[in-house]
C-alpha cells in the first residue's frame, strides 16, 4: 500500500486530533481542549527529542497508539515532518486501508487524540528537535505498538 502525504490542515486532521500553530499576532492560543488524560494517577510527561531525517519514500510496518493519553508534538527546531494516522478497524487495530499521511511544516505541531493510531515520529529534510507532551504512569498501558502490512509514504 502506498500513501501520498497531503498538506497538514486543521480540517483534514480533525478526526485524529488538533493541529498546533503559534498565533500570527501578539497573544496566546490555548489548546487545552485537545489534551486528554484518561487515568487520574498518570503524571504529565514532557520530553525533548532529537531525530535524524528519514529518506522518502518511507517504508514501514509499525503503528502505535496511547490508549489513555493524548500526545503532542511541538517543533523546536525542525524542517518538514510526516504525520501518519489511521482510524480504528473492526478488530480495534489500525485500519490501514483508511490511513492518511500529512506533510507538516516546520511551524506546525499536532496533538494526537487519546487512542489514535499513528506512525512513530518521522522527520524529513534535516535533523529536528521537538517537545513531546503526554501523560504516563510507567506501565505497558502507556504505549502500544503493532505490526501492520507493509506500507509506503511518498510526497506528491
Amino acid at each position: 500500500m502506498r500513501l501520498t502525504a497531503q498538506p497538514l490542515t486543521t480540517e483534514a486532521f480533525a478526526p485524529f486530533g488538533e493541529v498546533l500553530r503559534a498565533p500570527d499576532a501578539p497573544g496566546r492560543t490555548y489548546i487545552d481542549a485537545a489534551l486528554a488524560n484518561r487515568r487520574a494517577h498518570a503524571k504529565p510527561s514532557l520530553s525533548l527529542i532529537f531525530k535524524e531525517p528519514t529518506a522518502l519514500p518511507l517504508a514501514s510496518t509499525t503503528m502505535e497508539r496511547h490508549l489513555h493519553s493524548s500526545q503532542s508534538f511541538v517543533p523546536m527546531d525542525a524542517g518538514r515532518w510526516l504525520v501518519i494516522v489511521a482510524p480504528h478497524g473492526g478488530d480495534g487495530g489500525p485500519d490501514m486501508t483508511r490511513a492518511r499521511a500529512f506533510l507538516a511544516q516546520p511551524d506546525q505541531g499536532v496533538t494526537f487524540g487519546a487512542d489514535v493510531w499513528h506512525h512513530p515520529f518521522t522527520v524529513l529534510d534535516r535533523p529536528a528537535r521537538f517537545a513531546i507532551f503526554m501523560w504516563k504512569d510507567g506501565t505497558n498501558a502507556d504505549d502500544e505498538f503493532v505490526q501492520v502490512a507493509p506500507f509506503e509514504v511518498a510526497l506528491p
